[in-house]
Order: structure tokens, then C-alpha cells, then sequence
């Protein structure tokens, strides 16, 4: 028997997975670690965290699976995007990694747009200058920590840093790269141009593979840590939305997953590297070499259904702790009984600015048409409406752009509910697929190991074998015609409050 391994470094916790030959779970194990948040705006995490919690996870999963060192053949990492690890000539980490929703660099990206030019800036880097993404990180760093800047040696993702200390090499991989704004997205190699404009030396930059591509073997220190072979192989793995499109099949044209975390992403798979002239989308190489993936995103998705089950549900929390059952159980059950509309009510899920379609930083949420007659059940559908609304303006976007999507797959928290997934195939005129595990981009990752280690052929037969939906939710015609009528109007209240957004941020 062969096994392989899939770790994704999350931003809360890294969870590990060992599977066997046949993508079935043999054991797990997680380990959560801290955000720090040192001033407004900022969010920091300490590399080692990443690397020990790596470490803790994977002896957990070797102890408990009890299978021979000798057989688990790869290692396939995933985890968040555009954070900044720098490391000295000696390998150690100069300043906690600044991470993804770090919002501290909002100069450094008028700075890249003024250097580069926003045209040429999408059409190298298939994206708009974002604070979220890595290069504005390295021009916040060169401005305003320059002795930190000075003694840098080697700038690394968070999981390429989970590889260092694995493996020893510095090295990267197309998926996650793209999200550095530093890469040639359509050519898949770091732009010199680029470099050259930003005035980066490219000698800082780890080495650049495709997702399945190996990329070291773990070293004598780990084996003896963790109980692995030397033998053993690290690939170069996937971004966290790549790899989630891999633990969900989403590896082939026409096929497109939606995912409803914290955030919402609709993210579609393309064999040629659509790029959104205006922005709205991100287009990244994905984890099928000479592929690429579109995604577009909303920036409050579960959280809006968070923000509202806290602030004005909190009977609904007491009630489920009285019943001992979870308290989306109470949300689900109030919103079937509320008719598609929500009795006329509309909300936008604009708590944290917006994304996609609008990259409006100063718009924020609103339920319209409020009455006197309407409940909190009301405007829990309300909620999920909204937040469908939303990812449907991401859906058309990427229709727009010549994508022909042929089948949707939900995952995330949001998926678990029956009633968004109904919403979600009825605005949609899709079918909603689910699948029946959630080990989404640990279960990516450890495919994209088996290719490397040539137990699978390629990425896409390897999903065609070991990944099948479990449930499908069929559109309603007579729905889908109600939610194009909404979401026109949906739309409509953007349009007619922009302004208004503007002068709220400067009231």
C-alpha cells in the first residue's frame, strides 16, 4: 500500500491528512496558532508557528495511521496566499510574516500602479494592485523597516516557508506565485519586468514549479521528528483555493465550484488565461499544469450570516443551546419558512467593503425594503439572498468573459446548508453539486502529491477516479425567473448609492 499526505497552512490552524492509494483517510490531525494584530488594519503571524504546527500534525497523523515510513511516498502543502516570509542569509525569519488581509499598504499599490501602469499591470500580472497581495508587502517593508529589508536574503509564501523547513529548498509553485503580483500569469514565470520596475532583485525569489511538479525530500531532522522517510517527497502543492479546486474536481473546462466561508469566492477552471481588463476578477495559473482558474470574490459571505446570528439573533443561540442543537440548525429551519424574496426584502452584504464586481473599499451593508411587517426570519433569507446575490454578479462576470460553466460544486461552512445551496442552483440555473467529505485542500494537496510521485497519470484522471458528488440541488425555472428579476434590482442599489458610500466615508 502507498500513502500520501496533504497539509494546508491555514490561517487559523494547519490541518494534516494521511490517505491511502485510495484517497481514503487513514487519520487527521490539526493544530491551531494565533493572529496578531500589532496596530488597525494589520494582521501578522509567526512563520515558526506554521512550521511547528506542520511538524506536531504530521507525527500525529504517522502515529496514529501505523503504516511503514517506507510507504508514504509524497507530501503535497497548500495554505493561504500573498503572506510575506523573509528570511536572512541564514535561513531565519527576520519579522513576523504580514498576511493576506493585512490592509497596511494601500500607498505601496498606488506606488506599483504608478510604476507600472494599471493596463500593463493586469496584463502581466492578470490583477490590480491589492493590498492583500505580496509585492505591496515588499515595498511596505523596503520603505519602512529598511534595516529588515537590508538583511533580507529570501522572500517565501507561508507554505513555501513549511518547505523550507521540510526540505531545506526554497522553492514555489505557479498557483500560489501568482498571488505575489510578481509572476507572469500567462507566461507562468516570474516577470522580469516587473522586478525590474519595482526595483526587486529577482535573487530573493525561490525557485518556480508546477503544483505537482517535487520539489525536495524531507530532510534527516525532520524523518526524525515526524517518523517520515527521507525518502519521502515534498511537491510543489497549490495555493488554498487551487488546491480546494483539486479536493473538489473543479480541474476541467466548463466545471466551476462556490465556496461560502468567511468570505465567498466562485472560482471556474480555463485551459487558456482569461484576464478581466477591468480588474474585478483574479485570474491565477492553477494546479493543472498549462491551466489556468478565474475566481471572482465577496468579501463578507458566511460572515454576514455571522455578523447578523450575533448582533440580532442571539435568541436563536440560547434556544439552540436549550435544545442541544447547532444553532444554523434554528437559521435553516427559519429560513424555509420564508418565501423566495424574503416578503419583499433585500440586503447587501457589503460589511467589509466589496471585491466583486464593484473593488469598493467604502461601501457597506443594507437591508432595503424594511417593514414593519417583516421578522427575523425575514431577514435571516434576506441574508443568504444577499450573499447569493452577490457571487451571482461574480458568476456572470466570469460568463462574461467567455467562460461556459456547465456544473457548480458547493463547499465551505455555507454549503451545509440546504436552504443557500437551494438559493444558490435557483440563481444560478445550475445544478449545486456537494460533495460528502470535507477535506477539500489537504485532500488537493495529497492528489497533487500521487501525480508527482507517479502513483496517479495527471490531475484531472486522478479527480475523475476518487471524486463523485454526493447530493444535487436542482434549479427551480419558476425561482430562477424571481431571482433574475431580484437581482437586477440588486444591482440597481449599488448604482444608486455609490456616491452615497463615498460621502459616508467622508462624513
Amino acid at each position: 500500500m502507498t500513502y500520501l499526505i496533504g497539509v494546508d497552512i491555514g490561517t487559523s490552524a494547519t490541518k494534516t491528512v494521511l490517505f491511502d492509494e485510495n484517497m481514503q483517510v487513514r487519520a487527521e490531525a490539526s493544530a491551531s496558532y494565533p493572529l496578531s494584530q500589532p496596530q488597525n488594519g494589520w494582521a501578522e503571524q509567526q512563520p515558526t508557528d506554521w512550521a511547528q504546527a506542520a511538524l506536531t500534525t504530521i507525527r500525529d497523523c504517522v502515529t496514529l495511521a501505523r503504516v511503514p515510513k517506507e510507504e508514504i511516498r509524497g507530501i503535497g502543502l497548500s495554505g493561504q496566499m500573498h503572506g510575506l516570509v523573509m528570511l536572512d542569509a541564514a535561513g531565519e525569519v527576520i519579522r513576523p510574516a504580514i498576511i493576506w488581509c493585512d490592509q497596511r499598504t494601500g500607498a505601496e499599490c498606488e506606488e506599483i500602479t504608478a510604476r507600472v501602469g494599471q493596463k500593463r499591470l493586469i496584463s502581466i500580472t492578470a490583477n490590480p494592485a491589492l493590498t492583500g497581495f505580496t509585492a505591496s508587502k515588499i515595498l511596505w517593508v523596503r520603505k519602512h523597516e529598511p534595516e529588515n529589508y537590508a538583511r533580507c536574503r529570501h522572500i517565501l509564501l507561508p507554505k513555501d516557508y513549511v518547505r523550507y523547513c521540510l526540505t531545506g529548498e526554497f522553492a514555489t509553485e505557479v498557483s500560489d506565485a501568482s498571488g505575489m503580483q510578481l509572476l507572469d500569469v500567462p507566461h507562468r514565470c516570474w516577470s522580469a519586468e516587473m522586478l525590474k520596475l519595482l526595483a526587486i532583485d529577482p535573487a530573493l525569489l525561490a525557485k518556480v514549479y508546477e503544483s505537482p511538479e517535487i520539489t525536495g525530500q524531507i530532510t534527516p531532522q525532520v524523518a526524525a521528528a515526524t517518523g517520515l522517510s527521507t525518502h519521502t517527497v515534498v511537491v510543489g502543492g497549490a495555493g488554498d483555493n487551487a488546491a480546494a479546486a483539486v479536493g473538489t474536481g473543479i480541474v476541467e473546462p466548463g466545471k466551476a465550484f462556490t465556496t461560502i466561508g468567511t468570505s465567498g469566492v466562485v472560482y471556474a477552471h480555463t485551459a487558456q488565461p482569461h484576464i478581466d481588463p477591468q480588474g474585478r476578477v483574479h485570474t491565477f495559473c492553477c494546479a493543472v499544469p498549462g491551466c489556468w482558474h478565474v475566481m471572482g470574490v465577496t468579501q463578507a459571505a458566511g460572515l454576514s450570516l455571522r455578523w447578523f446570528r450575533d448582533t440580532c439573533a442571539r435568541d436563536l443561540l440560547a434556544e439552540a443551546e436549550q435544545q442541544q442543537t447547532g444553532v444554523y440548525n434554528l437559521i435553516n429551519e427559519a429560513a424555509q419558512g420564508v418565501p423566495r424574496g424574503s416578503n419583499r426584502l433585500l440586503y447587501l452584504p457589503y460589511l467589509m467593503g466589496e471585491r466583486t464586481p464593484h473593488l469598493d473599499p467604502d461601501c457597506r451593508g443594507v437591508f432595503f425594503g424594511l417593514s414593519a411587517m417583516h421578522t427575523q426570519a425575514d431577514m435571516l433569507r434576506a441574508v443568504m439572498e444577499g450573499v447569493g446575490y452577490s457571487l451571482t454578479d461574480c458568476l456572470e462576470i466570469l460568463q462574461g468573459m467567455g467562460l461556459s460553466i456547465q456544473s457548480m460544486m458547493a463547499c465551505g461552512g455555507g454549503s451545509k446548508s440546504p436552504v443557500w445551496r437551494q438559493i444558490l442552483a435557483d440563481m444560478y440555473g445550475l445544478p449545486l453539486q456537494t460533495l460528502g467529505g470535507q477535506e477539500g485542500p489537504a485532500l488537493g494537496a495529497a492528489i497533487l502529491a500521487g501525480v508527482g510521485t507517479g502513483l496517479f497519470p495527471d490531475v484531472p484522471s486522478a479527480c475523475r477516479e476518487f471524486i463523485r458528488p454526493q447530493a444535487t440541488c436542482t434549479p427551480e425555472q419558476a425561482a430562477h425567473e424571481y431571482y433574475l428579476r431580484g437581482h437586477r434590482l440588486y444591482q440597481k442599489l449599488y448604482a444608486q448609492l455609490q456616491t452615497c458610500y463615498q460621502d459616508l466615508a467622508q462624513l
